[in-house]
């Protein structure tokens, strides 16, 4: 990405800090306190540290150097074993420890790194590759993760999901793999603008029509939503925009490209998959008017990433996309 401005370590560490900051004085007003909070607050600072912390320049590098005379396998079973200690941290301080808990964490950390260390030094796209996205979406997709955080609700409990499936994912991919062209980074290059712009003008021409005539949306303003939007805008970038462009976009269209030589069959693919995902949210199944939109929401999210070569400019898309969602229209 020549040409491009990357968000520095000491504005990223500004970042997370203000972000822990904001979350702890929003749950002392919640009313939240107490030893078992402190313990959930500094498992969610390290991991989402993890996950902003990796997007700053230089980053990457530094940490891949400082692993650079471990195998795969040895850095597979370190990272992971880190990753299941702070899942201990939380258990064991929160008293919500249960062995059956502990062997789903166990296997979640473990199991997506230790697949991509036995693909050794063969090209991206091989067999390993998709198990181990597989073996970081499914776990979430049907809540085993969510199960995980009991304390001390279940929106902190999706938070928390999902911070560890991205650095699940971010520790397998990014450092035993080593994975380029993810576009794992906070970042600006000329254009990126226009990518986004355009992609989301474009989706939305699109979608809020097809969307009302297939009676899946109606236009219905949330006003009393206005003063809570950017808290929300904020909260859908980094823990549903962020982690969907990492794993569909970042991880799948990058890797289809490379099993089929072509990256628009890579980017097509990656997009079907994507709306497939979404075939039982709102609790239905098949819900295919679900798919059809996030099949066409993930062509324009896949076009920003093709684009700019960052999850950020197809994050902010998406972020723009179910930004507008929640708040100007209503799911039927």
């Amino acid at each position: 990405m020549s040409g491009t401005r990357q968000l520095n370590l000491v504005a990223a560490l500004g970042l997370w800090a203000s972000a822990c900051l904001a979350a702890t004085f929003y749950a002392s007003w919640q009313g939240y306190g107490g030893r078992r909070f402190a313990v959930t607050l500094c498992v969610f600072a390290l991991l989402f540290a993890a996950e902003i912390l990796v997007a700053a320049r230089g980053v990457q590098e530094r940490v891949s150097t400082f692993f650079s005379m471990r195998g795969p396998l040895s850095l597979a079973i370190v990272l992971a074993s880190l990753l299941f200690i702070a899942y201990l941290i939380y258990a064991l301080g929160t008293s919500t420890f249960l062995w059956q808990r502990a062997g789903i964490a166990a296997a979640c950390t473990f199991v997506p790194p230790l697949l991509l260390a036995s693909a050794g030094q063969r090209k991206p796209g091989v067999w390993q590759d998709y198990a181990a996205a597989a073996a970081l979406w499914l776990p979430w997709k049907i809540h085993w993760l969510h199960g995980l955080w009991p304390y001390p609700q279940e929106r902190l409990g999706y938070v928390l999901a999902v911070l560890l499936a991205m650095n699940v994912g971010v520790a397998a991919f990014l450092f035993v793999r080593r994975l380029d062209g993810v576009g794992y980074s906070i970042a600006w290059g000329r254009g990126w603008g226009v990518a986004v712009a355009l992609s989301f003008v474009l989706f939305a021409l699109i979608a809020i029509p097809l969307g009302q005539v297939i009676h899946f949306v109606r236009f219905d303003p949330a006003y009393s939503h206005l003063k809570t939007l950017p808290v929300t805008a904020l909260g859908i970038f980094f823990f549903t925009a962020w982690p969907e462009e990492f794993l569909f976009r970042g991880l799948l269209q990058n890797l289809f490209s490379r099993t089929f030589s072509n990256a628009e069959v890579g980017w097509l693919v990656a997009s079907v998959i994507f709306g497939l995902a979404h075939i039982t949210n709102y609790g239905v199944f098949p819900n295919w008017r679900y798919v059809i939109l996030a099949t066409i929401a993930g062509v324009f999210y896949g076009r920003a990433w093709r684009r700019t070569g960052s999850i950020f400019a197809s994050a902010l898309v998406h972020t723009l996309v179910n930004t507008t969602w929640h708040f100007f229209f209503r799911t039927l």
